[in-house]
This record gives C-alpha cells, structure tokens and sequence, in this order.
C-alpha cells in the first residue's frame, strides 16, 4: 500500500514537472509561455529546491520595478523564500534562497551595496544558462548549468572568490555575479543537467 502511494505521488510529482516544463518556461513577461497566474508563479518557485525546503517556504513574485516589493504568492513557515523564474529572461530559472542570501540578492538587484555578516545559501534545481565559454557540450552559444547550490559571503571574502574559475560552462564550480553587480558568489553544480 505504501509503496502504491509512493508510486502515485512520484508519477504525479513527474508529470507535474513535465507539464510546468512545456507550460511554465519563461521567455518575456508578456509571452504566452510565462507563468502569469499565481498559482502557475507557486508551482513553478517549488520545483527549484528539495522538498524539505520547498514545502514549507514563503513563495514571492518578483517585484514590477526594480527596489519595489516583492508580493507574497503564499506565506511559508520555515526560514526559506522561493521565486518563480525571472520575468524578461530566456531561459525559466526559478531559486530558493535562505533569509540572508535573499537580502543579499534584493539589496543588490535594488542598486544597493549589500551589508551581510555571514553566508549565505540558495538553491536552483531547474538549473540556469550561462554563456559557452568553453564550447563544453550546451546549445550554440549557451551552457546549461544543471541543478546547482550557491553560495554568498561577507564583501570582505571577495579575494578568495577571485581565484575561482569565472566560467560556468565547464561543468565545474565557478563564481559569477547578479546584473549590474560585483559581489560574486560560488556556484556549486552537483550534477549535469542530463545525468540521470
């Protein structure tokens, strides 16, 4: 009986992910294919970390201008705040951040010059693309970074980052930095997009 149930909930869970596959990839905000409804904007936030994360995470939208609010799509009860993929991007690439790597992104992608005391976490299960530096495997001239964990740290810690590799489409860990900013953080990949 359990294992009918598992079974159940894996094959929904499946065609949940196919279904928001075909249906929720992000082109541009007023593309048909872009989740528009909040509960599409719900589901789509929760394929982008594990489940012990997602199930009881705050779910946000993105704010409409750059420094605005960030709605509440669905109030969570744990530390963890999800968001759907980013409307205008090509590519759908929705993330899970803890409470300090959130402040780290919205300071930030605000204009503003981030003040954190400690590390900060995030998760991106649908993965992300990044330019095909390497000509390392990818599509033309991009490369998609499979499921991935990364991490943020102090302003002070920025040194250490530098020496990391700055190219994503190796496969391998790698820093980058949101648009428009400077502070890096270190993406983790812990498997390639096809491995199954």
């Amino acid at each position: 009986m359990r294992r009918r149930y598992i079974a159940s909930r894996i094959a929904l869970a499946l065609g949940l992910f196919a279904f928001l596959a075909t249906a929720a990839v992000t082109f541009s905000q007023d593309s048909p294919h872009h989740p528009t409804t909040d509960a599409v904007k719900i589901a789509n936030a929760l394929r982008a970390g594990p489940s012990f994360i997602v199930k009881n995470a705050t779910i946000l939208d993105w704010p409409q201008q750059p420094g605005g609010e960030y709605r509440v799509l669905r109030k969570g009860t744990n530390e963890w705040t999800c968001l759907p993929g980013v409307p205008g991007y090509a590519h759908d690439e929705p993330g899970c951040f803890d409470p300090v790597f959130m402040q780290w992104m919205k300071d930030s992608l605000a204009g503003q010059q981030p003040h954190i005391t400690t590390v900060g976490i995030a998760y991106m299960y649908i993965g992300a693309w990044v330019p095909n530096q390497s000509g390392h495997g990818g599509s033309g001239d991009e490369f998609h970074v499979g499921p991935h964990i990364m991490i943020v740290s102090p302003h002070e810690n920025q040194k250490e980052l530098q020496s990391i590799s700055h190219d994503g489409s190796t496969g391998m860990p790698y820093v980058a930095h949101l648009p428009h900013g400077e502070d890096l953080y270190l993406v983790l990949p812990f498997r390639e997009w096809d491995e199954k």
